[in-house]
């Protein structure tokens, strides 16, 4: 059984940095589609970054500011956050699944979800 755990959340100020991490066991990251997602309060979930192979695609609102990674000998994806905004705040959430390329915005082709990890970026 797939298991996704993810740390680094926590307080930001606009315009620095936080590393946010999503460890996988059950499976191997290598071998899925990675993405992240977000939440905000009384919004949808939303699709942040996704990662396939090596490939990566990101929605048009963190373009240029986010990065997704994975880490094979760790097992572990990665969403490197460069100068937040007050918009970014929001529950953070990595997800696994087997979907191509063309779907990895969709939250529906993800199996797998972890517990969400909470991203404050506030001065």
């Amino acid at each position: 059984q797939v298991q996704l755990v993810e740390s680094g959340g926590g307080s930001v100020q606009p315009g620095g940095s936080l590393r946010l991490a999503c460890e996988m066991s059950g499976d191997r990251v290598s071998a899925r589609t990675m993405a992240w997602f977000r939440q905000a309060p009384g919004k949808e979930r939303e699709f942040v970054a996704g990662i396939r192979f090596s490939s990566t695609v990101y929605s048009d609102s963190v373009k240029g500011r986010f990065t997704v990674s994975r880490e094979n000998a760790k097992n572990s994806v990665f969403l490197q956050m460069n100068d937040p905004k007050a918009e970014d705040t929001a529950v953070y959430f990595c997800a696994a699944g087997n979907g191509v390329l063309s779907s990895i915005r969709q939250s529906h082709m993800y199996g797998s979800w972890g517990q969400g990890t909470q991203v404050i970026v506030s001065s």
